[in-house]
Protein backbone atom coordinates (compact mmCIF):
# COMPACT_ATOMS: atom_id res chain seq x y z
CA UNK A 1 0.00 0.00 0.00
CA UNK A 2 1.44 3.44 -0.92
CA UNK A 3 1.77 5.39 1.83
CA UNK A 4 -0.67 8.27 2.86
CA UNK A 5 -0.67 10.22 5.72
CA UNK A 6 -2.03 13.12 4.84
CA UNK A 7 -4.96 11.35 5.48
CA UNK A 8 -4.49 11.11 8.61
CA UNK A 9 -5.93 13.81 10.47
CA UNK A 10 -3.51 15.36 12.93
CA UNK A 11 -1.01 15.10 9.99
CA UNK A 12 -3.01 16.72 7.90
CA UNK A 13 -4.65 19.19 10.17
CA UNK A 14 -0.21 20.14 10.81
CA UNK A 15 0.29 20.47 7.42
CA UNK A 16 -2.90 22.29 6.75
CA UNK A 17 -1.30 25.56 8.89
CA UNK A 18 2.06 25.48 7.41
CA UNK A 19 2.13 29.10 5.73
CA UNK A 20 2.46 27.41 1.66
CA UNK A 21 -0.91 25.75 2.93
CA UNK A 22 -2.39 28.83 3.65
CA UNK A 23 -0.59 31.29 1.90
CA UNK A 24 0.13 29.28 -1.38
CA UNK A 25 2.95 29.41 -3.80
CA UNK A 26 4.08 33.27 -3.00
CA UNK A 27 5.03 31.09 0.33
CA UNK A 28 6.94 28.53 -0.79
CA UNK A 29 10.83 28.94 -0.45
CA UNK A 30 11.45 27.68 -3.75
CA UNK A 31 8.91 28.91 -6.03
CA UNK A 32 10.57 31.78 -7.46
CA UNK A 33 13.01 29.94 -8.43
CA UNK A 34 10.43 26.55 -9.99
CA UNK A 35 8.30 29.23 -11.49
CA UNK A 36 11.51 30.11 -14.15
CA UNK A 37 11.81 26.28 -14.89
CA UNK A 38 8.57 26.21 -16.01
CA UNK A 39 7.65 26.72 -19.70
CA UNK A 40 5.66 28.58 -21.41
CA UNK A 41 1.90 26.69 -20.20
CA UNK A 42 -0.03 28.79 -22.86
CA UNK A 43 -2.69 26.20 -24.44
CA UNK A 44 -1.07 23.37 -22.96
CA UNK A 45 -2.25 20.53 -21.54
CA UNK A 46 -0.97 20.25 -18.14
CA UNK A 47 -0.38 17.27 -15.26
CA UNK A 48 0.22 17.90 -11.81
CA UNK A 49 1.76 14.71 -9.85
CA UNK A 50 1.71 15.25 -5.95
CA UNK A 51 -0.94 18.53 -6.51
CA UNK A 52 -1.79 18.70 -3.17
CA UNK A 53 -4.01 21.55 -2.46
CA UNK A 54 -3.90 22.19 -6.14
CA UNK A 55 -2.17 25.47 -6.06
CA UNK A 56 0.37 24.62 -9.23
CA UNK A 57 -3.29 23.41 -11.12
CA UNK A 58 -4.83 26.36 -10.54
CA UNK A 59 -1.81 28.59 -11.73
CA UNK A 60 -1.08 27.04 -14.41
CA UNK A 61 -4.88 27.72 -15.99
CA UNK A 62 -3.43 31.52 -14.42
CA UNK A 63 -0.95 30.93 -16.95
CA UNK A 64 -3.44 30.49 -19.60
CA UNK A 65 -3.39 26.34 -20.14
CA UNK A 66 -6.36 24.45 -21.77
CA UNK A 67 -7.04 21.65 -19.54
CA UNK A 68 -5.01 20.51 -15.87
CA UNK A 69 -5.41 16.89 -14.47
CA UNK A 70 -4.35 17.00 -11.05
CA UNK A 71 -3.29 13.47 -9.24
CA UNK A 72 -3.20 13.04 -5.82
CA UNK A 73 -3.54 9.91 -3.14
CA UNK A 74 -5.09 12.18 -0.27
CA UNK A 75 -8.94 12.21 -0.34
CA UNK A 76 -8.21 15.62 2.06
CA UNK A 77 -5.61 17.00 -0.37
CA UNK A 78 -8.15 16.39 -3.00
CA UNK A 79 -11.11 18.13 -1.11
CA UNK A 80 -9.21 20.91 -0.14
CA UNK A 81 -8.25 21.53 -3.82
CA UNK A 82 -11.80 20.94 -4.86
CA UNK A 83 -13.23 23.94 -2.35
CA UNK A 84 -10.33 26.15 -3.43
CA UNK A 85 -11.05 25.83 -7.45
CA UNK A 86 -13.77 27.34 -9.40
CA UNK A 87 -12.60 26.05 -12.92
CA UNK A 88 -14.10 23.54 -15.23
CA UNK A 89 -10.60 22.88 -17.26
CA UNK A 90 -9.47 21.90 -14.05
CA UNK A 91 -10.13 18.03 -13.32
CA UNK A 92 -8.62 16.15 -9.63
CA UNK A 93 -8.00 12.58 -9.59
CA UNK A 94 -7.19 10.66 -6.73
CA UNK A 95 -4.77 8.14 -7.50
CA UNK A 96 -0.62 7.49 -6.15
CA UNK A 97 1.51 8.52 -8.40
CA UNK A 98 2.81 5.04 -8.78
CA UNK A 99 -0.21 3.87 -10.48
CA UNK A 100 -0.84 6.72 -13.09
CA UNK A 101 -2.02 5.14 -16.56
CA UNK A 102 -2.40 7.91 -18.79
CA UNK A 103 -3.10 7.06 -22.93
CA UNK A 104 0.07 7.58 -24.98
CA UNK A 105 1.36 11.71 -25.33
CA UNK A 106 -2.02 13.64 -23.97
CA UNK A 107 0.15 15.70 -22.04
CA UNK A 108 1.80 19.08 -23.35
CA UNK A 109 4.21 19.52 -19.29
CA UNK A 110 4.11 17.61 -16.22
CA UNK A 111 4.87 19.31 -13.02
CA UNK A 112 5.87 17.07 -9.63
CA UNK A 113 6.52 19.37 -6.70
CA UNK A 114 7.96 17.73 -3.62
CA UNK A 115 6.27 14.59 -4.49
CA UNK A 116 8.53 12.16 -5.93
CA UNK A 117 10.95 11.82 -2.35
CA UNK A 118 7.85 9.56 -1.39
CA UNK A 119 8.46 7.11 -4.45
CA UNK A 120 10.33 3.88 -3.97
CA UNK A 121 10.91 3.18 -7.89
CA UNK A 122 11.71 6.29 -9.03
CA UNK A 123 12.52 4.92 -12.77
CA UNK A 124 9.01 3.33 -13.02
CA UNK A 125 7.42 6.50 -12.38
CA UNK A 126 10.11 8.24 -14.70
CA UNK A 127 9.23 6.07 -17.53
CA UNK A 128 5.32 6.77 -17.38
CA UNK A 129 5.87 10.85 -17.30
CA UNK A 130 7.99 10.08 -20.40
CA UNK A 131 5.14 7.77 -21.88
CA UNK A 132 2.45 10.86 -21.46
CA UNK A 133 4.23 13.54 -22.52
CA UNK A 134 4.17 14.77 -26.24
CA UNK A 135 7.14 14.25 -27.97
CA UNK A 136 9.21 17.53 -27.32
CA UNK A 137 7.14 17.87 -23.84
CA UNK A 138 8.48 19.42 -20.60
CA UNK A 139 9.01 17.85 -17.28
CA UNK A 140 9.18 20.19 -14.50
CA UNK A 141 10.40 18.14 -11.06
CA UNK A 142 11.13 19.24 -7.83
CA UNK A 143 11.84 17.33 -4.99
CA UNK A 144 13.69 17.05 -1.58
CA UNK A 145 17.42 18.27 -2.00
CA UNK A 146 19.97 14.25 -1.50
CA UNK A 147 21.62 16.88 0.48
CA UNK A 148 18.69 17.16 2.99
CA UNK A 149 17.65 13.49 2.10
CA UNK A 150 20.56 11.43 2.87
CA UNK A 151 20.21 11.45 6.89
CA UNK A 152 16.95 10.72 7.91
CA UNK A 153 17.61 12.86 11.10
CA UNK A 154 17.29 16.08 8.26
CA UNK A 155 18.56 18.43 10.86
CA UNK A 156 21.10 20.90 11.96
CA UNK A 157 24.10 20.34 13.99
CA UNK A 158 23.88 22.16 17.15
CA UNK A 159 26.23 23.62 19.64
CA UNK A 160 26.25 23.78 23.04
CA UNK A 161 23.90 26.92 23.16
CA UNK A 162 21.89 25.87 20.44
CA UNK A 163 23.02 27.18 17.50
CA UNK A 164 23.70 25.86 14.31
CA UNK A 165 26.72 24.73 13.34
CA UNK A 166 26.32 23.16 10.24
CA UNK A 167 24.49 19.99 8.40
CA UNK A 168 25.47 16.62 8.60
CA UNK A 169 25.88 14.64 5.22
CA UNK A 170 26.35 10.94 5.40
CA UNK A 171 25.44 7.89 4.10
CA UNK A 172 24.92 9.94 0.76
CA UNK A 173 25.89 6.70 -1.60
CA UNK A 174 23.38 4.60 0.99
CA UNK A 175 20.58 5.29 -1.69
CA UNK A 176 17.23 4.49 -0.55
CA UNK A 177 14.59 4.32 2.27
CA UNK A 178 14.58 6.99 5.29
CA UNK A 179 12.57 7.10 8.24
CA UNK A 180 12.46 10.79 8.80
CA UNK A 181 10.39 13.04 11.21
CA UNK A 182 7.82 15.44 9.76
CA UNK A 183 5.58 17.60 10.86
CA UNK A 184 5.98 15.58 14.45
CA UNK A 185 5.37 12.33 13.17
CA UNK A 186 7.16 9.60 11.30
CA UNK A 187 7.17 9.27 7.65
CA UNK A 188 9.06 7.08 4.53
CA UNK A 189 10.84 8.68 2.31
CA UNK A 190 13.43 7.89 -0.31
CA UNK A 191 17.06 8.89 -0.64
CA UNK A 192 19.00 8.91 -4.25
CA UNK A 193 21.55 11.04 -5.34
CA UNK A 194 21.94 13.32 -7.69
CA UNK A 195 23.45 11.31 -9.98
CA UNK A 196 20.78 8.71 -9.82
CA UNK A 197 17.79 11.55 -10.25
CA UNK A 198 19.58 12.47 -13.60
CA UNK A 199 20.54 9.23 -14.96
CA UNK A 200 17.24 8.08 -14.33
CA UNK A 201 15.75 10.83 -16.24
CA UNK A 202 18.20 10.22 -19.24
CA UNK A 203 17.18 6.48 -19.44
CA UNK A 204 13.63 7.74 -19.36
CA UNK A 205 14.02 9.26 -22.48
CA UNK A 206 14.48 12.55 -21.35
CA UNK A 207 17.28 15.57 -22.16
CA UNK A 208 18.32 17.39 -19.40
CA UNK A 209 17.57 21.06 -19.47
CA UNK A 210 17.83 22.93 -16.49
CA UNK A 211 19.03 22.14 -13.04
CA UNK A 212 18.33 24.32 -9.59
CA UNK A 213 19.51 24.25 -6.29
CA UNK A 214 17.06 25.79 -4.22
CA UNK A 215 17.87 29.25 -1.76
CA UNK A 216 15.67 31.64 -0.15
CA UNK A 217 14.69 34.80 -2.17
CA UNK A 218 16.39 38.32 -0.61
CA UNK A 219 12.41 39.15 0.02
CA UNK A 220 12.43 36.08 2.41
CA UNK A 221 15.70 36.35 4.09
CA UNK A 222 14.79 40.00 5.06
CA UNK A 223 11.25 39.02 6.43
CA UNK A 224 11.60 35.63 7.63
CA UNK A 225 13.65 35.05 10.68
CA UNK A 226 16.10 32.31 10.20
CA UNK A 227 15.66 32.20 6.56
CA UNK A 228 19.26 33.23 6.29
CA UNK A 229 20.58 29.77 6.85
CA UNK A 230 18.36 28.05 4.49
CA UNK A 231 21.83 29.47 1.92
CA UNK A 232 24.20 27.46 4.05
CA UNK A 233 22.58 24.04 2.26
CA UNK A 234 20.02 23.30 -0.51
CA UNK A 235 16.74 21.98 1.12
CA UNK A 236 15.37 21.24 -2.71
CA UNK A 237 16.40 19.91 -6.06
CA UNK A 238 14.84 21.28 -9.14
CA UNK A 239 14.87 20.09 -12.87
CA UNK A 240 13.58 20.66 -16.06
CA UNK A 241 13.78 18.24 -18.78
CA UNK A 242 12.27 17.51 -22.08
CA UNK A 243 10.87 14.36 -23.73
CA UNK A 244 13.03 13.37 -26.84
Amino acid sequence: MKQNKYDEDEFFDNYSKMARSVQGLDAAGEWHELQTLLPDLKDKHVLDLGCGFGWHCRYAREQQASSVIGVDLSNNMLKRAREMTNDSQIQYIQMAIEDIDFATEPFDVVISSLALHYIERLDEVYAKINNCLVSGGTFVLSSEHPIFTARAAQDWHYGPEGEILHWPVDDYHDEGKRVANFLNQDVIKYHRTVATHLNELIRAGFSIQQVAESKPSLEMIEQIPGMRDENRRPMFLMITAVKV
